[in-house]
Protein backbone atom coordinates (compact mmCIF):
# COMPACT_ATOMS: atom_id res chain seq x y z
CA UNK A 1 0.00 0.00 0.00
CA UNK A 2 1.18 3.54 -1.25
CA UNK A 3 1.15 6.55 0.53
CA UNK A 4 -1.30 8.16 -1.67
CA UNK A 5 -3.47 5.01 -0.55
CA UNK A 6 -2.92 5.46 2.98
CA UNK A 7 -3.75 9.07 2.45
CA UNK A 8 -7.13 8.54 0.58
CA UNK A 9 -8.45 6.02 3.37
CA UNK A 10 -7.95 8.61 6.24
CA UNK A 11 -9.65 10.98 3.72
CA UNK A 12 -12.73 8.40 3.23
CA UNK A 13 -13.11 8.18 6.72
CA UNK A 14 -16.35 10.35 7.38
CA UNK A 15 -16.73 13.25 9.77
CA UNK A 16 -18.35 12.39 13.50
CA UNK A 17 -20.34 16.03 13.88
CA UNK A 18 -20.73 16.92 17.39
CA UNK A 19 -24.16 18.13 17.94
CA UNK A 20 -24.44 22.17 18.30
CA UNK A 21 -24.15 23.60 21.97
CA UNK A 22 -27.50 24.89 22.32
CA UNK A 23 -29.36 21.39 20.84
CA UNK A 24 -27.09 19.33 23.89
CA UNK A 25 -28.06 21.77 26.64
CA UNK A 26 -31.82 21.58 25.65
CA UNK A 27 -30.88 17.84 26.29
CA UNK A 28 -29.44 18.03 29.32
CA UNK A 29 -32.10 20.19 30.82
CA UNK A 30 -34.58 17.86 29.33
CA UNK A 31 -32.63 14.73 31.18
CA UNK A 32 -33.02 17.04 34.52
CA UNK A 33 -36.60 17.67 33.61
CA UNK A 34 -37.67 13.98 33.69
CA UNK A 35 -35.93 13.29 36.55
CA UNK A 36 -37.59 15.68 38.74
CA UNK A 37 -40.73 14.61 37.07
CA UNK A 38 -39.92 11.02 37.63
CA UNK A 39 -39.23 11.75 41.31
CA UNK A 40 -42.17 13.47 41.73
CA UNK A 41 -44.48 10.80 40.71
CA UNK A 42 -42.83 8.65 42.93
CA UNK A 43 -43.06 10.69 45.58
CA UNK A 44 -46.90 10.98 45.00
CA UNK A 45 -47.26 7.57 44.62
CA UNK A 46 -45.95 6.44 47.59
CA UNK A 47 -47.80 9.40 49.77
CA UNK A 48 -51.05 7.67 47.94
CA UNK A 49 -50.06 4.24 48.37
CA UNK A 50 -48.88 5.16 51.87
CA UNK A 51 -52.46 6.47 52.83
CA UNK A 52 -54.45 3.25 50.76
CA UNK A 53 -52.27 0.95 52.77
CA UNK A 54 -52.43 2.08 56.45
CA UNK A 55 -56.31 2.63 55.59
CA UNK A 56 -56.07 6.22 56.93
CA UNK A 57 -59.46 7.55 57.48
CA UNK A 58 -59.86 10.35 54.28
CA UNK A 59 -60.65 13.04 57.24
CA UNK A 60 -57.80 12.96 58.64
CA UNK A 61 -55.24 11.98 55.69
CA UNK A 62 -55.52 13.98 52.37
CA UNK A 63 -54.24 13.21 49.31
CA UNK A 64 -52.17 14.68 46.70
CA UNK A 65 -55.50 15.73 44.90
CA UNK A 66 -56.95 17.12 47.93
CA UNK A 67 -53.74 19.11 48.50
CA UNK A 68 -53.75 20.38 45.44
CA UNK A 69 -57.35 21.84 45.42
CA UNK A 70 -57.35 23.71 48.69
CA UNK A 71 -54.07 25.30 47.63
CA UNK A 72 -55.58 26.33 43.98
CA UNK A 73 -59.09 26.75 45.28
CA UNK A 74 -60.35 30.10 43.92
CA UNK A 75 -62.46 30.96 47.76
CA UNK A 76 -61.99 30.19 51.15
CA UNK A 77 -64.66 32.46 52.68
CA UNK A 78 -66.30 29.31 53.36
CA UNK A 79 -63.76 28.38 56.38
CA UNK A 80 -64.77 29.23 59.96
CA UNK A 81 -63.01 32.26 60.78
CA UNK A 82 -61.26 30.37 63.53
CA UNK A 83 -59.00 28.12 61.17
CA UNK A 84 -56.40 29.11 59.19
CA UNK A 85 -56.62 29.52 55.65
CA UNK A 86 -54.63 29.61 52.78
CA UNK A 87 -53.73 33.22 52.08
CA UNK A 88 -51.46 32.29 55.70
CA UNK A 89 -49.42 29.92 53.69
CA UNK A 90 -47.58 32.51 52.07
CA UNK A 91 -46.13 35.22 54.83
CA UNK A 92 -45.26 31.97 57.01
CA UNK A 93 -43.55 30.16 54.04
CA UNK A 94 -41.21 33.44 54.01
CA UNK A 95 -40.73 33.78 57.58
CA UNK A 96 -40.03 29.99 57.60
CA UNK A 97 -37.13 29.96 54.63
CA UNK A 98 -35.76 33.49 55.97
CA UNK A 99 -35.64 31.39 59.29
CA UNK A 100 -33.85 28.21 57.71
CA UNK A 101 -31.37 30.79 55.51
CA UNK A 102 -30.37 32.63 58.10
CA UNK A 103 -29.59 29.69 60.50
CA UNK A 104 -27.92 27.76 57.37
CA UNK A 105 -25.58 30.39 56.37
CA UNK A 106 -24.47 30.94 60.40
CA UNK A 107 -23.94 27.30 61.00
CA UNK A 108 -21.90 26.93 57.88
CA UNK A 109 -19.74 29.84 58.28
CA UNK A 110 -19.04 28.72 61.69
CA UNK A 111 -18.45 25.22 60.45
CA UNK A 112 -16.24 26.49 58.00
CA UNK A 113 -14.41 28.99 60.48
CA UNK A 114 -13.81 25.69 62.90
CA UNK A 115 -12.95 23.49 60.32
CA UNK A 116 -10.13 25.95 59.42
CA UNK A 117 -8.77 26.10 63.08
CA UNK A 118 -8.78 22.51 63.55
CA UNK A 119 -6.61 21.61 60.58
CA UNK A 120 -4.48 24.42 61.42
CA UNK A 121 -4.33 23.35 64.91
CA UNK A 122 -4.86 19.84 65.96
CA UNK A 123 -4.57 20.85 69.41
CA UNK A 124 -7.88 23.03 69.64
CA UNK A 125 -9.70 20.46 67.43
CA UNK A 126 -8.69 17.34 70.68
CA UNK A 127 -9.75 20.04 73.08
CA UNK A 128 -13.11 21.20 71.04
CA UNK A 129 -14.28 17.92 69.02
CA UNK A 130 -15.23 15.86 71.75
CA UNK A 131 -17.14 18.93 73.85
CA UNK A 132 -19.10 19.23 69.93
CA UNK A 133 -19.82 15.66 70.02
CA UNK A 134 -21.36 15.51 73.78
CA UNK A 135 -23.65 18.22 72.96
CA UNK A 136 -24.54 16.55 69.42
CA UNK A 137 -25.91 13.60 71.04
CA UNK A 138 -28.04 15.74 73.48
CA UNK A 139 -31.89 16.26 71.76
CA UNK A 140 -32.68 19.60 70.18
CA UNK A 141 -36.08 19.46 71.48
CA UNK A 142 -34.51 19.27 75.12
CA UNK A 143 -31.86 22.26 74.15
CA UNK A 144 -34.51 24.44 72.68
CA UNK A 145 -36.38 25.88 76.22
CA UNK A 146 -32.80 26.66 76.96
CA UNK A 147 -31.62 28.29 74.30
CA UNK A 148 -34.54 30.87 73.57
CA UNK A 149 -34.46 31.49 77.79
CA UNK A 150 -30.55 32.76 77.06
CA UNK A 151 -31.70 34.50 72.94
CA UNK A 152 -34.73 35.09 73.22
CA UNK A 153 -37.61 34.04 71.00
CA UNK A 154 -37.07 36.47 68.24
CA UNK A 155 -34.66 35.44 64.92
CA UNK A 156 -31.41 34.78 66.97
CA UNK A 157 -32.71 32.22 68.71
CA UNK A 158 -33.99 30.63 65.67
CA UNK A 159 -30.72 30.96 64.15
CA UNK A 160 -29.04 29.50 66.91
CA UNK A 161 -31.47 26.81 66.95
CA UNK A 162 -31.35 26.20 63.41
CA UNK A 163 -27.62 26.72 63.11
CA UNK A 164 -26.88 23.87 65.55
CA UNK A 165 -28.54 21.54 63.25
CA UNK A 166 -26.41 22.34 59.69
CA UNK A 167 -23.19 22.86 61.56
CA UNK A 168 -22.31 19.43 63.03
CA UNK A 169 -22.49 17.44 59.44
CA UNK A 170 -20.74 20.81 57.67
CA UNK A 171 -18.14 20.68 60.98
CA UNK A 172 -17.39 16.48 60.06
CA UNK A 173 -17.59 16.80 56.41
CA UNK A 174 -15.34 19.61 55.88
CA UNK A 175 -12.66 18.74 58.42
CA UNK A 176 -12.23 14.74 56.45
CA UNK A 177 -12.42 16.82 53.32
CA UNK A 178 -9.37 19.50 54.41
CA UNK A 179 -7.15 16.69 55.78
CA UNK A 180 -8.05 14.72 52.41
CA UNK A 181 -5.82 17.59 50.23
CA UNK A 182 -3.16 15.59 48.40
CA UNK A 183 -0.10 15.79 50.22
CA UNK A 184 2.00 16.91 47.28
CA UNK A 185 0.49 19.85 46.50
CA UNK A 186 1.00 21.41 49.83
CA UNK A 187 4.23 20.25 49.99
CA UNK A 188 4.86 22.34 46.67
CA UNK A 189 3.48 25.16 48.36
CA UNK A 190 5.45 25.22 51.38
CA UNK A 191 8.49 24.69 49.46
CA UNK A 192 7.76 28.10 47.31
CA UNK A 193 7.38 29.89 50.83
CA UNK A 194 3.89 29.91 51.46
CA UNK A 195 2.90 29.83 55.05
CA UNK A 196 -0.58 27.80 56.38
CA UNK A 197 -3.50 30.18 56.42
CA UNK A 198 -2.30 30.72 52.07
CA UNK A 199 -2.09 26.69 51.65
CA UNK A 200 -4.88 26.84 52.72
CA UNK A 201 -6.68 29.45 50.98
CA UNK A 202 -5.18 28.32 47.89
CA UNK A 203 -4.94 24.66 48.08
CA UNK A 204 -6.98 23.05 50.72
CA UNK A 205 -9.96 24.77 50.75
CA UNK A 206 -10.63 24.67 46.98
CA UNK A 207 -10.01 20.65 47.27
CA UNK A 208 -12.64 20.58 49.87
CA UNK A 209 -15.41 22.59 47.58
CA UNK A 210 -16.98 19.39 46.74
CA UNK A 211 -17.38 18.17 50.66
CA UNK A 212 -18.78 21.83 51.21
CA UNK A 213 -21.42 22.03 48.59
CA UNK A 214 -22.57 18.24 49.75
CA UNK A 215 -22.65 19.41 53.31
CA UNK A 216 -24.70 22.55 52.31
CA UNK A 217 -27.18 19.62 50.24
CA UNK A 218 -27.48 18.24 53.32
CA UNK A 219 -27.97 21.08 55.78
CA UNK A 220 -30.40 22.66 53.84
CA UNK A 221 -33.12 20.64 54.52
CA UNK A 222 -31.84 20.43 57.66
CA UNK A 223 -32.04 24.02 58.62
CA UNK A 224 -35.58 23.75 57.30
CA UNK A 225 -36.63 20.99 59.85
CA UNK A 226 -34.46 23.64 62.50
CA UNK A 227 -36.42 26.29 62.39
CA UNK A 228 -39.87 24.52 62.02
CA UNK A 229 -38.72 23.19 65.62
CA UNK A 230 -38.13 26.78 67.00
CA UNK A 231 -41.41 28.57 65.16
CA UNK A 232 -43.22 25.14 66.52
CA UNK A 233 -41.48 25.08 70.28
CA UNK A 234 -40.60 29.07 70.51
CA UNK A 235 -41.42 31.65 67.96
CA UNK A 236 -45.32 31.02 67.55
CA UNK A 237 -44.61 32.33 63.93
CA UNK A 238 -44.22 30.36 60.31
CA UNK A 239 -44.88 27.11 58.86
CA UNK A 240 -43.85 25.21 62.10
CA UNK A 241 -46.51 27.17 64.49
CA UNK A 242 -49.40 26.88 61.49
CA UNK A 243 -48.77 23.14 61.02
CA UNK A 244 -49.38 23.21 65.19
CA UNK A 245 -51.98 25.36 64.96
CA UNK A 246 -53.82 23.60 62.04
CA UNK A 247 -53.07 20.07 64.18
CA UNK A 248 -55.15 21.41 67.59
CA UNK A 249 -57.58 22.75 64.85
CA UNK A 250 -57.86 19.37 63.50
CA UNK A 251 -57.24 21.95 59.86
CA UNK A 252 -56.20 18.60 57.93
CA UNK A 253 -56.06 20.45 54.83
CA UNK A 254 -53.96 22.71 56.12
CA UNK A 255 -51.69 20.51 57.90
CA UNK A 256 -51.11 18.61 54.73
CA UNK A 257 -50.72 21.22 52.55
CA UNK A 258 -48.11 23.04 55.00
CA UNK A 259 -46.18 19.81 54.93
CA UNK A 260 -46.37 19.44 51.22
CA UNK A 261 -45.13 22.66 50.80
CA UNK A 262 -42.21 21.88 53.21
CA UNK A 263 -41.05 18.95 51.13
CA UNK A 264 -41.36 21.41 48.01
CA UNK A 265 -39.01 24.21 49.73
CA UNK A 266 -36.32 21.18 50.40
CA UNK A 267 -36.42 19.66 46.67
CA UNK A 268 -36.20 23.31 45.72
CA UNK A 269 -33.24 24.32 47.97
CA UNK A 270 -31.55 20.97 47.44
CA UNK A 271 -31.92 21.79 43.83
CA UNK A 272 -30.60 25.14 43.86
CA UNK A 273 -26.99 24.31 45.84
CA UNK A 274 -26.75 21.42 42.90
CA UNK A 275 -26.94 23.64 40.47
CA UNK A 276 -24.85 26.48 42.33
CA UNK A 277 -22.02 23.84 42.72
CA UNK A 278 -21.76 23.04 38.98
CA UNK A 279 -21.25 26.58 38.06
CA UNK A 280 -18.52 27.08 40.77
CA UNK A 281 -16.66 23.85 40.43
CA UNK A 282 -17.19 23.96 36.68
CA UNK A 283 -15.18 27.62 36.97
CA UNK A 284 -12.75 25.87 38.98
CA UNK A 285 -11.73 23.31 36.75
CA UNK A 286 -11.79 25.90 33.68
CA UNK A 287 -9.49 28.26 36.08
CA UNK A 288 -7.30 25.96 37.74
CA UNK A 289 -6.03 27.23 40.92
Amino acid sequence: MTATDVLEAVVAIPEVRQPPRDQGRLLRYGRRLLAWAISLAVLLGTWQLFLILFHIDHFVGKTPLDVWRFLTASSTAAAPQSLPTRGHLWPASLTTLKDAFVGLAAGTIAALACSIIFNLRRSVEQTVMPIAMVLRSVPLVAMTPLITLVFGRGLMGVTVIAGIVTFFPTLVNVTLALRATPQASIDLFRAYGAGPLKTMRKVQLPNALPAIFASLRIAAPLALIGALLAEWLATGHGLGYLMLQSSSLSNYNMLWSTAALVTAYSMLLYASISSVEKKVLRRYSDNPI
